[in-house]
């Protein structure tokens, strides 16, 4: 353990178990220095005023909060989005690319209030401290870090609810309900307890956004969502600003049960881990988002944006949001969606979105194109001659199968 002295750290701070304890700890290990509590609301419907109590009761000399919701969704979950990132098939990044924006607000109200250290609440198994602590040195290489998961003798969250009990902290976990949870406005993940079997099913319990598929209704809902350039804007014909946008979607996919899924992935620190995640406006969106570049993106770009969104998804997922490579992958995919405005209406039913309607001023589909029916636009006869071209190779290596056939058997 580190018997480095600070007179100032500023700790990312939830109010969940991990950081309620951390105070305490630091306050026994580096007594000598002042705590700023840095809260960061991105969406998870906290109660700050509580939250900022707790922090101050437990040892917090100072405590921050800052709104970054808006921010949170312009600036990090819609370039993700027009991206199309989605890490290991399934997970739609929404714990990953709100750790960069809460660590860059660390810092700065570490710089601005005299900080030497910066400290977080992250396991030295996950991915977390990874995604911290990199923006960390994007931004204040100069900081010393304190990552107590990697010094204390804390080894598992029944240790940490016992420490929280010694300490008179008061938490809301129990050895009986021990799950993990991440929550934003644009998911919530759900870690820990049952769910460390991946040979079970996620219990009924562990959902919080999303109705069951029984207590769904029965009968289909339908909406549209409007896109400009890529982003989310309208719905159902009425402009909204993005906080109301995705709130909204929010609440009608979690009627109908949409938005859940249950993975087994793969962490940047090289082991498997299994979650349940909720993201159910997220997924209306990336649902419509593609159903609408179907109509506006030509196939070579369809092709190349596909190909590095799985780039963007590692990407983001590894931490590495504050890089040039994201920057350039930003320019590519900011270009790729100047054309991708119109509208897409979605069926919500029993945990499905199914396209029922896509439209855009930009659509390549011609239907003179696409239709049957014979026209001056496309001359069928030209067709022969770029198969031949493109089969050329094919023909060739055929052929030559044949010749040696035939000379192995003396023809």
């Amino acid at each position: 353990m580190s018997s480095a002295q600070f007179k100032k750290i500023a700790l990312a701070y939830s109010g969940g178990l991990d950081t309620s304890i951390i105070i305490p700890w630091l306050k026994e290990h580096y007594g000598a220095a002042a705590i700023v509590a840095v809260v960061a609301d991105v969406g998870q419907g906290d109660d700050f005023g509580q939250v900022r109590a707790k922090a101050l009761r437990t040892g917090a000399t100072e405590v921050v909060v800052a709104d970054l919701v808006e921010e949170f969704l312009t600036g990090y979950v819609w370039p993700t989005l027009k991206a199309g990132a989605v890490y290991d098939h399934k997970y739609l990044l929404g714990t990953s690319f709100a750790r960069p924006i809460i660590a860059k607000k660390q810092v700065e109200v570490a710089l601005a209030t005299g900080c030497d250290a910066l400290a977080h609440g992250c396991t030295g198994k996950g991915n977390d401290q990874v995604r911290f602590e990199l923006t960390y040195k994007a931004f204040a290489p100069q900081l010393a870090v304190i990552a107590p998961w990697r010094e204390w003798d804390i080894r598992s969250r029944e240790d940490a609810i016992a420490y929280a009990q010694a300490h008179q902290v008061p938490i809301e976990q129990t050895v009986k309900k021990i799950y993990s949870r991440d929550q934003n406005i644009w998911h919530i993940s759900h870690e820990g307890g049952a769910l460390e079997d991946p040979a079970l099913e996620a219990p009924e319990d562990v959902w919080m956004l999303t109705r069951s598929l029984a207590d769904a209704p029965d009968q289909p809902e339908y909406i549209t969502i409007g896109f400009a350039a890529g982003v989310p804007v309208s719905l159902d014909g009425a402009a909204m600003g993005p906080v109301a946008l995705l709130t909204r979607l929010n609440e009608l996919a979690g009627r109908h049960g949409i938005g859940r899924i249950d993975l087994v992935e793969n962490r940047f620190v090289g082991m498997k881990s299994r979650g349940a995640y909720e993201t159910p406006g997220g997924t209306l969106l990336l649902t419509a988002l593609r159903e609408l570049e179907a109509l506006t993106l030509d196939r070579d770009t369809a092709f190349m944006k596909q190909h590095l969104a799985l780039d963007y998804a590692r990407l983001v997922y590894n931490g590495l949001w504050f890089t040039p490579q994201r920057e350039a992958l930003d320019a590519f995919v900011n270009q790729a969606q100047q054309q991708t405005t119109g509208e897409v209406k979605l069926r919500l039913h029993k945990g499905h979105a199914l396209v029922a309607g896509r439209r855009s001023p930009y659509s390549l589909f011609s239907s003179e194109l696409a239709s049957f029916t014979m026209n001056e636009q496309y001359e069928q006869r030209d067709a022969a001659g770029f198969i031949n071209c493109i089969g050329l190779p094919i023909a060739t290596r055929t052929r030559l199968h044949q010749q040696r056939a035939t000379q192995r058997h003396g023809g």
